[in-house]
């Protein structure tokens, strides 16, 4: 496993890139770990590859659909709507919902 510093690793970005391809990068701060990089390759089969490369059939037709539904409503009527604290809980109640589904 290749060591970079933060530094190093910000200055040679594309470099520790390349290299995540080939095996796992170790940055550290202050002469402490602070995160590795790896390839998506290397996640294969685990559960955070799932939750980063998940794309449910039909995603892409449900976010137009939504989208279109959304914007109809507010043309009908712009006065009405939620409260972005209120958007808020509606999405993290179905973030939990989906890794809870895991």
């Amino acid at each position: 496993m290749q060591i970079f510093t933060a530094k190093d690793a910000k200055t040679h970005f594309g470099a520790v890139l390349d290299l995540v391809q080939r095996e796992p990068v170790l940055i550290t701060r202050n002469n402490r770990p602070a995160g590795v990089f790896v390839s998506i390759e290397d996640l294969e089969g685990t559960y955070l590859a799932d939750l980063l490369m998940e794309k449910e059939a039909g995603y892409d037709e449900w976010v137009s659909a939504s989208t279109q539904d959304a914007l109809a409503k507010h043309r009908a009527n712009p006065d009405t709507g939620i409260q972005a604290g209120e958007i808020h809980q509606l999405v993290m109640q179905k973030v939990r919902a989906k890794i809870g589904s895991k």
